[in-house]
C-alpha cells in the first residue's frame, strides 16, 4: 500500500475570501474525488485547529494500492482540477509518498 499526505499553508486571505474559507472549500473539493477516481483506496482531509505558526492548514491523507495508482490519481483530469485551485491559493505545500 501506498500512503500519500500532502499539506498546505493557506494565506490569512485571498481574493476576498477568508483562509477557513479556502480550507472548507479545498476541504469539500477534495472530498469530491474518491467518487471520481477509481484507485483511491481511501481519503481524509483535515482542516487544522492549531494556532502554532508552524502549523499548515490542510491536511490530506491518502491510500493507493501501487504506485502506479497514486500516478493514475495524480494525472487524473479530476484530481488536475482541484489542484489547480489548491496551487492558485496556497502559500506554502509539503507532501510525503511511503510504502506501508
Amino acid at each position: 500500500m501506498i500512503k500519500h499526505i500532502v499539506m498546505w499553508k493557506l494565506p490569512k486571505e485571498k481574493d476576498g475570501f477568508s483562509k477557513e474559507e479556502i480550507a472548507l472549500k479545498i476541504k469539500a473539493s477534495l472530498e469530491t474525488l474518491p467518487a471520481l477516481i477509481d484507485e483511491i483506496v481511501s481519503l481524509q482531509v483535515g482542516v487544522n485547529f492549531n494556532e502554532s505558526d508552524m502549523a499548515y492548514d490542510v491536511c490530506l491523507v491518502t491510500d493507493f494500492k501501487t504506485k502506479e495508482d497514486l500516478n493514475a490519481y495524480q494525472n487524473n483530469e479530476e484530481h488536475l482540477k482541484v489542484a489547480a485551485y489548491i496551487r492558485a491559493v496556497n502559500i506554502g505545500r509539503c507532501v510525503a509518498d511511503y510504502e506501508y
